[in-house]
């Protein structure tokens, strides 16, 4: 293959091949002189314009395009853009199907891969790549090309390095090659994000500022050396990276701003001392993963659907360790206690998430959604509200009754809360009495939205409206669809009639396609 040339990427034709084969034989001489003149033939535009032009084109339209003169020819070549994938190298799913279908594994798939990408790296060498992506296909890595595709994209202009290897059981890591990083070359990356591999760091990358890790074999101390001096950084994001107990987060980072944690099994503790970590997203909760200076947070997220309380935890433990929050997101799988009442309050907490999850089943039927006006009485200044309960069946019970036998706790006034939203409202009664409470007490209140299906995120108040597109959200079980329907007739008889005339309702009922009771 003459390598001076662009490299034929599945599925997509070169231009000299198409004019081949679509005149006579008769007309080939004379097409091709037409052709000649059309291939060079075009605005006379300074050379740093077309390439700016030819950056921005898919990587496969960039291919093509460098087929055409030898002016795109040169920008293909110095295309500063490099991202490799199933989908921006042509690998469709036909693709995908015929390849397997005569390999029948993904070693071979792997290697076509390889191939493609080798080709095309080669054409780029000294081009000054500035953004590299490589997500790799199949089952296995050829490290030896891939150290050869990292020698050619890591160099003093590279700016974003994104290295998604694939991650096998029980395999060996990948081992990163730091040095390409750290002898000078890495000196311009401002965004890293690794996955699948062994990262053994040697000093701090000066313009550091975002660093995505997922599965990478990294120790603390490693990690705490790369972070002692990458002064510049902003962001971390660790994923499953089990060979961590301490993360350490040096107060020199005073640009430091977001930290997220999540699956780590082996990390033991925190040790922040950056200034001014505003945001932190973490799958457990502080007591349990001590965390160092959480004085300025402002917005927390605690994901983990495995853990328990998490709700309790929030109101009872972080007003005194993070007091200064204004966004607050919790999900549970279960709560054992109700929402307890202490003293301490959230002065600046304006939004409130709670995600209450159960992959199968009923969350806990001993559980007071009612107690959850204790959490927002304690929020003076809280504007948004949003609850989702994801349950398989509903336990609690049904309201029924007069509606003077519904609960009413003590008369609290909230002057800030304007948007309230319920997914998947339920027939419990505590639910019920919750909106209820809070119809009574939000003086300000502007919208309040009760969603019977959780999940189904879409505007229409009438889901049928949505079978145009696509039809509804992932499907219910039927226990939860009977539910659905008896939470309208209850919003129906306890809550259309307390809702002021000033509050927007939106009841987003089952669908009536989708959803019937049969």
């Amino acid at each position: 293959m003459d390598l001076t040339m662009p490299i034929p990427l599945p599925g997509i034709p070169m231009v000299s091949s198409v004019a081949k084969t679509t005149r006579p034989s008769c007309e080939q001489d004379g097409f091709s002189e037409r052709t000649k003149i059309m291939r060079y033939s075009g605005p006379d535009l300074p050379e740093d314009i077309w390439c700016h032009i030819h950056a921005l084109l898919p990587l496969p339209d960039a291919a093509r395009a460098g087929c055409v003169s030898r002016e795109f020819l040169r920008c293909w070549r110095c295309r500063p853009n490099l991202t490799f994938s199933q989908e921006t190298l042509g690998m469709n799913l036909t693709f995908f199907e015929r390849l397997l279908r005569l390999a029948c594994e993904q070693d071979k798939l792997a290697l076509k891969f390889t191939e493609i990408v080798d080709q095309i790296m080669k054409k780029h060498t000294g081009s000054g790549v500035k953004t590299f992506k490589l997500e790799c296909c199949g089952s296995r890595i050829y490290a030896s090309r891939l150290k050869s595709w990292l020698k050619i994209a890591v160099n003093p202009q590279l700016e974003e390095l994104v290295v998604s290897l694939p991650v096998v059981y029980d395999a060996k890591h990948y081992n990163f090659p730091c040095p390409l990083l750290f002898n000078g070359s890495g000196k311009s990356i401002s965004y890293l994000k690794l996955k699948g591999c062994a990262f053994q760091p040697m000093a701090g990358l000066g313009c550091l500022r975002k660093m995505h890790l997922s599965e990478v074999h990294i120790t603390g101390e490693d990690l705490g050396c790369l972070l002692s001096n990458s002064f510049v950084l902003e962001e971390l994001d660790l994923s499953k990276c089990n060979n961590i107990t301490c993360l350490k987060i040096p107060s020199l980072l005073n640009q430091f701003n977001h930290l997220t944690v999540s699956r780590c099994k082996t990390l033991e503790v925190i040790e922040n001392k950056a200034p001014n970590l505003c945001t932190v997203r973490i799958d457990t909760t502080l007591v349990r993963l001590p965390f160092g200076d959480s004085l300025r947070v402002k917005n927390l997220e605690m994901l983990w659907p495995f853990e328990y309380n998490l709700v309790y935890y929030a109101r009872a433990e972080l007003p005194q360790i993070m007091p200064n929050l204004e966004t607050l997101g919790i999900s549970s799988a279960a709560e054992v206690l109700n929402t307890p009442i202490v003293p301490a309050k959230f002065l600046h907490l304006k939004l409130l998430e709670i995600c209450l999850s159960v992959a199968e089943g009923a969350f806990s039927p001993a559980y007071d959604y009612l107690s959850l006006a204790f959490f927002l009485d304690d929020c003076p200044v809280l504007e948004t509200f949003e609850l989702s309960v994801c349950q398989t069946r509903m336990k609690h019970d049904s309201v029924s009754g007069d509606y003077s036998l519904l609960r009413k706790m003590p008369e609290h006034h909230h002057v800030s809360i304007k948007n309230v939203k319920i997914d998947g409202f339920c027939s419990a009664k505590s639910m019920i009495e919750l909106t209820c409470h809070i119809l009574d007490s939000a003086t300000s209140l502007e919208n309040l939205t009760l969603d019977t299906i959780y999940g189904a995120d879409y505007e229409h108040v009438d889901r049928l409206a949505v079978h145009e597109i696509g039809g509804c959200s992932s499907p219910i079980g039927k226990r939860m669809i009977r539910d659905a329907h008896k939470a309208v007739l209850a919003i129906e008889k306890y809550i259309v009639g307390k809702v002021p005339s000033n509050v927007k309702l939106n009841i987003k009922k089952p669908c009536s396609q989708c959803h019937s009771v049969k």
